[in-house]
């Protein structure tokens, strides 16, 4: 029999996905750009509905025991399936090279007696060997490091609380952030991995249990990554994050922090992108294509992908936001399962036309619900069509 992940083993992973320098910096905009007293509500919202659409689609991948990408072929058919295993093939490619190069530069800040090109390879030599040995050898020792990584990161948080100074006030003094483009930023990054959270669900024990926890543990961790930011943003610093850690006295430590934080986060994008892989070509390895992917995205690191971070992460949202939501409508929804080339079209349609709406939206200041949330509802009302004609066929 297969053996299965526990509760504490996907409490583990995902607390570990959120800790990560590009949720840090995420903080740091909101902190930098909005008033302080106006921006928690949305802060606090956006990643709750992040977390609510993470559990969701987890569930799928949890009780059919498909990947993340294989999931999607009941509903986008075989074509389809490839055609967006192979978008987020590209985006993790991409994505983990953005991870590394942010944790390389937060290192050189430190002034660590290496070079930027040769800390980005460091750290994707790690990211392999993580993606190399497996999830489940290397179980103890993620468990040991999320617990030194917890600590370290408490001290840094009680560290830079009250240390805002005069110029960090002022620099939201000028915010141009309302209440749905906060919101809009603290919901971008838990949904930047709805294409990859089942490709850990699929094995779980308990699916709902698990799938919750997983969730939930990413939810608290990613909200304390943008508490951190927005101390960070007040603390004078500008979004300097390795000033902010000799700021607060953690030298070393501060050291251990980026590090681990960018090879735990990046070991399980680097991981999907070899279920993605897969689910392409099923001859491929996935152990093999991670590695590979982890050594492409150092080359991207070094080559200054980091300048289109912002770009990119919406980017994202307005693939996956939409076709994630097509997903949970034909999957909770549809209860005639029916499929088929009409079926599949139809599908394509609806993520295409809420893909567009993004498009067209996200160039919007401030919009009511974000142009995340309204894709995902026009994705999910077309789709919706569907399931009221199937409803008015006979079974």
């Amino acid at each position: 029999m297969e053996k299965r992940t526990g509760l504490f083993t996907n409490g583990v992973i995902w607390f570990g996905v959120a800790v990560s320098v590009s949720e840090i910096e995420a903080g740091i905009e909101i902190g930098a750009e909005a008033a302080p007293g106006s921006l928690w509500l949305p802060l606090v919202l956006g990643h709750i509905v992040g977390g609510i659409f993470l559990f969701a689609v987890g569930l799928i991948g949890a009780r059919i025991r498909q990947n993340a990408m294989e999931t999607t072929a009941s509903v986008y058919g075989s074509y389809g399936s490839k055609f967006f295993a192979s978008l987020n093939l590209f985006q993790l490619v991409a994505w983990i090279a953005v991870l590394n190069a942010q944790g390389a530069a937060v290192l050189a800040g430190l002034h660590l007696p290496i070079s930027f090109p040769l800390t980005c390879v460091l750290l994707a030599v790690l990211i392999a060997l993580w993606v190399f040995v497996g999830l489940r050898r290397f179980a103890k020792v993620t468990t040991v490091v999320m617990a030194v990584l917890t600590v370290l990161l408490a001290a840094l948080t009680i560290k830079l609380f009250g240390t805002s100074t005069p110029s960090g006030a002022q620099a939201a003094a000028g915010h141009s952030l309302g209440f749905w483009s906060i919101f809009e930023i603290s919901m971008a990054l838990p949904l930047s991995w709805l294409p990859v959270i089942s490709d850990y669900t699929k094995d779980v024990e308990k699916p709902v249990r698990a799938t919750a926890v997983s969730a939930i543990a990413y939810t608290i961790a990613s909200f304390w990554m943008y508490f951190i930011g927005l101390e960070i943003a007040s603390a004078g610093v500008g979004n300097d994050i390795a000033q902010a850690i000799l700021l607060a006295g953690l030298g070393i430590p501060g050291i251990i922090i980026v590090v681990l934080s960018t090879v735990t986060t990046n070991f399980l994008a680097a991981n999907s992108a070899g279920e993605s892989a897969k689910a392409i070509v099923h001859r491929l390895n996935p152990k093999i294509t991670g590695v590979v992917v982890s050594a492409i995205s150092a080359v991207l690191a070094i080559s200054g992908i980091m300048e289109h971070y912002i770009s990119f992460l919406y980017l994202i949202a307005s693939v996956f936001a939409p076709m994630a939501a097509v997903l949970l409508v034909s999957f909770f929804l549809d209860k005639h399962g029916r499929t088929g080339k009409a079926f599949w079209i139809w599908n394509l349609f609806a993520w295409l036309v809420g893909f567009i709406v993004y498009q067209v939206t996200v160039h919007l200041d401030d919009l009511f619900l974000g142009p995340t949330l309204i894709s995902v509802i026009v994705s999910a009302a077309i789709s919706y069509i569907w399931v009221l004609k199937n409803r008015l066929k006979p079974a």
